[in-house]
């Protein structure tokens, strides 16, 4: 089976890891079309790649181009990632006569793509799928209020390779000593897009009433300006360092001692990535690990912050600093996280979709 992955250009979403993860664990002559310049990760992975820019969702030049693509390369599936891809991968493979096309969907946030025109832009593409995947349950409600039929919709979650994430002594020396944190500093810890809805703001506030910590944010994003202002008028400059966007987190997860999570739209993938790297957990979303506390199986040295309690995020940082250094600086053992999210088990049921597209 050839299968071409078609991925939209939304740096920092992580969706090109998603993809990452799968291309390593599928038995198909995969090949990977970026609307846009490839990222690192992906030119890695040694599968065949083709690099084509647009900025636009509505590209009909692209859209022709693909659809030879899928023609002259004879691909049996066409997968598609992101919006833009999904939009105009769809139309493609629809020109190219290929029927069998997989879309996946990660994000639950509809953000300026809630125009009506917007809307019956991505729905009518929708119809040349055989089905789309959710990356979690909050983005499939999110089609489904689009009015994507139910039958078409299947959920998949994120997952993650746990041993990408295994602490190393060696990098967390090396990190902390190239962003200049003075040893046994205790440091608090964020990852992801820098974006208001993350609210970040509040993570800064918080480290103001914990003198002792360093507060690290790994991304980039245009709340970034806004959060330097903040840490300025908080009198934390100097306090709060900005890594700017990592192609991997693992060196920096092992240079935090805590990690937070103050954002309540998430699929919580960087709090598994935090657990995986040993560290402590604070959240104020994270349905895989809800799922586990409902079910009797919390998993040990996570938190989840109060909703409206603006204590709650100061107060659980003093307690997680103050275990930090009780223990004397030593790291958590990794936590066992549930078979759905890990990485062999999302390629599995990906690959049973294939099978199941192909047989349609």
């Amino acid at each position: 089976m050839r299968v071409l992955h078609v991925i939209g250009a939304r740096p920092g979403s992580g969706a090109e890891h998603q993809l990452r993860l799968l291309l390593g664990r599928l038995p198909y002559d995969g090949h990977v079309l970026t609307l846009g310049p490839a990222p690192p990760v992906l030119r890695a992975t040694g599968a065949t790649l083709h690099e084509w820019p647009t900025t636009r969702d509505r590209d009909l030049g692209a859209i022709r181009r693909m659809g030879r693509l899928i023609r002259e390369g004879r691909f049996d599936v066409v997968h598609t990632h992101l919006f833009r891809a999904c939009v105009q991968g769809r139309v493609a493979a629809r020109l190219a006569r290929t029927p069998r096309v997989v879309a996946t969907e990660y994000h639950a946030d509809e953000g300026r793509r809630t125009a009506a025109g917007v809307r019956a832009l991505y729905l009518a593409g929708e119809r040349h799928s055989g089905v789309t995947v959710a990356a979690a349950p909050a983005v499939a409600d999110r089609l489904r209020r689009w009015g994507v039929p139910l039958d078409r919709v299947t959920v998949i979650p994120k997952a993650l390779d746990a041993g990408e994430y295994a602490f190393d002594p060696a990098l967390r020396s090396a990190a902390r000593a190239r962003l200049r944190i003075p040893p046994g500093t205790p440091v608090v810890g964020a990852v992801g897009r820098l974006e208001p809805e993350r609210r970040l703001d509040t993570l800064i506030r918080a480290v103001a009433e914990v003198p002792a910590a360093t507060l690290l944010l790994v991304g980039d994003g245009p709340a970034r300006v806004a959060l330097q202002l903040l840490a300025g008028i908080e009198g934390v400059s100097d306090r709060v360092l900005f890594a700017g966007p990592v192609e991997h987190p693992r060196e920096m997860l092992c240079a935090m001692d805590v990690f937070a999570s103050p954002s309540r739209g998430t699929f919580g993938l960087a709090v598994l990535e935090a657990i995986a790297a040993g560290l402590p957990a604070l959240y104020a979303a994270c349905p895989p690990l809800e799922e586990m506390t409902a079910a009797r199986t919390p998993v040990e040295h996570t938190r989840r912050l109060t909703p409206h309690d603006p204590e709650s995020l100061p107060r659980a940082l003093r307690a997680e600093v103050l275990c930090h250094l009780e223990r004397y600086g030593a790291r958590l053992p990794p936590r066992t996280l549930p078979d759905r999210y890990r990485a062999n088990r999302m390629a599995a049921d990906v690959n049973e979709l294939y099978e199941r597209v192909a047989a349609s």
